[in-house]
């Protein structure tokens, strides 16, 4: 364990180092207290709405943030040291390259894990302080439920971004990989199942479209941040598909642990066959 954590505290201090940890905890500080308290401006009231609101709308931004932010992290982490020539010398001493790729991978998660906690977790605070008359307890607990989550679905990205940089052979077309896999899951895959819904006409299964939600990561993690508030019957879009997914929530967040775990190991198997 001490080579893992090792590599994972160099990384945590190469983050705090460079800001990462510091810039990602600010940002989501700001974009939460600022949806929390303005995000009804466009129907023309300002201040704090609801919990279920306030988590729906925290849930669509973190869907674009948290994946492109794991890339950004990640993307270069084999590929980068062998461009620099770190990763023939980390290959010298006494380290297996699962003890690097894990040790990457904690610290990164760490990384992830904290600025959540701290960005997030201050607007949940500043919620309890300064709105009256709120339920404590759904407010924590849909923050909770909200910020672990999140810190799943960066770690689901970081997996995604070692297999890519495990692939490629420059850091250009690590990171051009990494921006297309953003498009495909953020972007791309709900229109592409809406088209396959209304282009269809009858030629797919009903059954079948909403198990097709499982394919993406992004879709599973708004299932379960929509999911236990009376809005989530109210869900629009490819969305909709999921209150016909007769799954309860806990095989959705199992679902999401896989998520993490499959690109972690195909990561290590492509990591392990590349050559340094």
């Amino acid at each position: 364990m001490n080579p893992i954590w090792n590599i994972a505290s160099k990384e945590l201090s190469d983050g705090l180092r460079n800001r990462w940890l510091l810039a990602i905890s600010l940002l989501f500080a700001v974009l939460a207290v600022g949806i929390a308290w303005l995000g009804a401006a466009a129907a023309g009231t300002v201040g704090f709405t609801s919990i279920p609101s306030t988590i729906a709308s925290l849930a669509s931004l973190a869907t674009f943030l948290m994946p492109l932010i794991a890339l950004l992290l990640a993307y270069d982490a084999i590929v980068g040291e062998d461009e620099g020539g770190t990763l023939m010398l980390l290959l010298t001493y006494p380290l297996g390259r699962g003890h690097i790729l894990l040790g990457k991978f904690v610290g990164h998660g760490l990384i992830l894990g904290l600025a959540v906690l701290i960005g997030f977790g201050c607007a949940a605070v500043a919620i309890g302080l300064l709105v009256e008359d709120v339920d404590l307890g759904m407010l924590f607990w849909a923050f909770g439920r909200f910020m672990l989550s999140s810190t799943l679905l960066g770690w689901v990205f970081l997996a995604i971004a070692y297999v890519l940089s495990g692939k490629a052979s420059e850091k250009s077309t690590a990171a051009g990989l990494a921006l297309g896999v953003w498009f495909l899951f953020v972007l791309v895959f709900d229109l592409a199942l809406l088209g396959v819904l209304v282009l269809s006409k009858g030629a797919f299964s009903p059954d079948l479209l909403p198990w097709l939600l499982l394919l993406n990561p992004t879709d599973l993690y708004r299932l379960i941040n929509l999911g236990g508030f009376e809005g989530g019957a109210n869900a629009m879009g490819v969305m909709a598909l999921g209150n016909d997914l007769p799954m309860p929530t806990a095989a959705l967040w199992l679902c999401l642990l896989l998520w993490v775990g499959l690109p972690l190991a195909l990561a290590w198997r492509v990591f392990k066959r590349r050559q340094v």
